[in-house]
């Protein structure tokens, strides 16, 4: 299977602070499936912001879709990110458009035919069990509901790549499992996806799936499978910290 991404010994800096991510490296399989996770504080949702192209290493390099990103041009950066569905932490639903424009929004930027929009939206909406609050705007929706169309706006165009960042945090358990049904079912299609959780259980439920384990902006992989370059041994059970 060949690699869609690349880090090697990737490190990022706000600031003049200390490193938020130190010494990355990794490769992630093209239509594979990965859970990233690690405490608090650990560095997730950093490492999430270069996967999807909001960030730009402090040092180090990332390859995308074989393509450097460090160096590549900021004008091409755009082309790029229409092949990746990102879930954020906090939604970023657009707060003027309904549930169903904002589900609708990448086909859109897309340039799909708006005739061939309604059908795949309403699935969709359908799917999240939403069909009734197609026309609600998220400032009328529950926080589980502004997830469920977060997920289903960042899956509507089957992307590339898949980022979600704690897309279950905001759902009763049942929505959860059936949410992950969701991107297993986009995996199964070949799209890659890497999901940031601290619900263990939840990674239990895909058998296929890897395992990324952050820890203080450094990265261990205790099935192995990640491991790239082979790490030292660390204060975490034998895993590299």
């Amino acid at each position: 299977m060949a690699n869609i991404v690349q880090f090697d010994n990737v490190g990022l800096r706000y600031g003049t602070g200390a490193e938020t991510l130190s010494d990355v490296s990794f490769s992630l399989a093209s239509g594979s499936f990965y859970f990233l996770t690690g405490p608090s504080g650990a560095g997730k949702t950093s490492l999430l912001r270069l996967l999807y192209l909001a960030q730009r290493p402090s040092r180090g390099a990332i390859r995308l879709f074989g393509e450097d990103l460090v160096t590549m041009p900021r004008d091409r950066l755009p082309r790029l990110r229409r092949r990746i569905g990102v879930v954020f932490q906090d939604f970023r639903l657009v707060p003027h458009l309904s549930a169903f424009d904002n589900v609708a929004l990448p086909l859109r930027l897309a340039g799909t035919d708006e005739r061939e929009i309604a059908a795949p939206v309403e699935e969709m909406l359908a799917w999240v069990g939403l069909s009734d609050r197609a026309s609600a705007r998220p400032a009328t929706l529950s926080g589980g509901e502004q997830q469920r169309v977060a997920i289903a706006r960042a899956v509507i165009a089957r992307p590339d790549i898949l980022v979600a960042d704690e897309p279950t945090g905001n759902v009763d358990p049942e929505m959860a499992l059936r949410l992950l049904h969701l991107f297993d079912g986009l995996n199964r299609l070949g799209t890659t996806i890497v999901v940031a959780t601290h619900d263990l259980h939840l990674i239990g439920r895909i058998p296929s799936a890897q395992m990324m384990l952050l820890d203080k902006g450094r990265l261990s992989d205790p099935t192995g499978s990640l491991r790239y370059p082979p790490l030292s041994p660390g204060p975490m059970g034998g895993m590299g910290a």
